[in-house]
């Protein structure tokens, strides 16, 4: 019999490093934070593979990617998923991870040039499957990338495998969600503790419910906004996190 598998789970949109105004370089501090969060799986949106102009200009702007360094020796196995291009570098979504990871794939959920985004699939060697998506900012552009997301779940997950399926998912109107619910047979971290998924957006002042986890073959025990002061000013979105938990591997 294996360990029961034990998940804290962390999702963060941020913003390439940058506080909500874009004056502020927070990736040092986010680090930080992260580091104390005691997350073991963590799904970070619009990170920044490689930017030639802020290399050169931001003073402590990393030499390797952002994901090696916000890994550094807490999350030993990472993966990243380039979503969008432009002739100074790329970004995209990224998935850390404290136990090791199997098999990975970036889908391309882009619809069209000006908006560029993906999922980012990641199978743990334990097998829990770590999905990290961020949707479009319209809602007929959603739909169309939605479908593409439920279809790549039911081709490629086994219904019986553990999930998490974390991101930004820019649906403030909640139709996404209550698809996503009826279609993949998916729980809301945040909604199955609260009632109702977390406000997430504008980190200033959440009014908006952009973010989440959702879950399915585990339990959840907790789900918080982290919307404290250390939190709050890092990026445009604020931090969604939970704890879930599965049966013994047989």
């Amino acid at each position: 019999m294996h360990r029961k598998p034990e998940y804290r789970a962390l999702t963060l949109n941020i913003h390439k490093g940058f506080s909500a105004s874009n004056l502020r370089y927070t990736l040092e501090a986010l680090r930080v934070v992260l580091r104390d969060s005691k997350c073991n799986v963590v799904f970070l949106q619009e990170v920044s593979g490689e930017n030639s102009r802020y290399h050169k200009r931001i003073k402590g702007w990393p030499n390797t990617d952002q994901l090696e360094y916000l890994a550094d020796s807490v999350w030993p196995h990472f993966a990243y998923g380039r979503n969008a291009a432009t002739p100074l570098g790329h970004h995209g979504n990224a998935i850390l991870s404290a136990t090791p990871i199997g098999r990975v794939h970036n889908e391309d959920l882009s619809l069209h040039r000006l908006s560029q985004r993906g999922l980012l699939h990641v199978t743990l060697e334990e097998g829990t499957e770590l999905l990290n998506v961020h949707l479009g900012l319209f809602e007929r552009e959603r739909n169309r990338q939605l479908s593409k997301l439920i279809d790549y779940v039911l081709y490629n997950i086994s219904e019986k495998a553990p999930l998490i399926l974390a991101g930004d998912f820019n649906d403030w109107r909640l139709t996404a969600h209550k698809t996503l619910v009826k279609e993949l047979k998916l729980s809301e971290a945040f909604e199955s503790i609260c009632g109702a998924p977390a406000r997430t957006f504008p980190a200033a002042l959440p009014l908006l419910h952009m973010d989440r986890i959702y879950y399915r073959g585990l339990t959840v025990a907790s789900a918080n906004v982290l919307s404290s002061h250390n939190w709050r000013w890092l990026s445009d979105h604020s931090a969604l996190i939970a704890s879930l938990s599965g049966d013994n591997y047989a």
